[in-house]
């Protein structure tokens, strides 16, 4: 479970621009690596990453 995570990581931060990640993005990422949104979320917040444009409230 450790490493999906670290891919999470590593994918919020590959997407992230100027520490802002639309929120299309990271729903994206979360269904493309078969995680929740809360994992993708919680990613973000450890990597100080604001998500933004987000149209469903899920972070």
């Amino acid at each position: 479970m450790v490493e999906m995570k670290d891919r999470v990581v590593e994918e919020v931060k590959k997407k992230a621009v100027k520490g802002k990640l639309p929120c299309p993005t990271a729903r994206m990422i979360a269904e493309e690596l078969g995680v929740s949104y809360k994992a993708v979320g919680e990613a973000a917040d450890k990597l100080n990453v604001k998500i933004t444009d987000c149209q469903l409230g899920c972070f």
